[in-house]
């Protein structure tokens, strides 16, 4: 089981899940679209893709994923959450529309849209101890930012004026930009450690 492939699923409802499915692939996982509590199941790791966040938990709720992804958390399913996946992740939203929920299990308050429009978009350079050198190139679109975090969950990039845009909390990562359009692999890279550290741990069958 330690050296066979991760197979990892990316969240399949809405959003930019080709370009997950792509990265991982090219970084060795077995990755596959996940769209129903059995492939779920079938899973060690899962990516939420960036998106829009209600969009994601209204369709996650309709496709009977809700649940099973909030279980998977708390069993310590890996999971990377990228733009709207970071704020699916977090325990609270600033921003949310009425009767949206996140799956949660990072203990952080994100805020949506706080850059603005997608017209308002910007690209810019993180330095990101924790992945050393060279700094990422960094894509915003209608991005999230952290705005609090607790002392669990541990901030990972921040920009200039000092807006969290990266935490990661044991095995749950999120990012407020987009690595899988730039070509920045590390965070995927990231991610699959934490798989491969948790190996056999996958999500409960519902």
């Amino acid at each position: 089981m330690a050296g066979s492939t991760p197979r990892v699923g990316v969240l399949a409802l809405q959003g930019d899940v080709c370009e997950h499915l792509s990265m991982l692939t090219t970084l060795g996982a077995d990755a596959r679209p996940v769209r129903r509590p059995e492939e779920l199941a079938a899973v060690e790791g899962l990516v939420l893709p960036g998106g829009e966040s209600s969009v994601i938990d209204k369709l996650a709720r309709a496709f009977g994923l809700f649940d099973p992804i909030r279980a998977a958390i708390a069993a310590g399913l890996p999971m990377y959450g990228t733009c709207a996946g970071l704020i699916l992740l977090a325990d609270r939203i600033d921003g949310a529309i009425a009767g949206q929920r996140t799956f949660g299990g990072i203990d952080a308050r994100v805020a949506r849209n706080v850059f603005g429009s997608q017209t308002a978009s910007f690209e810019t350079d993180l330095d990101v101890p924790a992945l050393g050198e060279p700094p990422v190139h960094a894509v915003f679109i209608r991005a999230p930012a952290v705005v609090e975090w607790g002392p669990a969950a541990v901030p990972l990039a921040s920009l200039a004026d000092g807006r969290v845009v990266a935490i990661e909390q044991g095995v749950l990562l999120g990012t407020a930009f987009h690595p899988e359009s730039t070509g920045e692999t590390r965070l995927h890279e990231r991610f699959l450690q934490h798989v491969r550290n948790r190996r056999g741990i996958s999500a409960p069958a519902s």
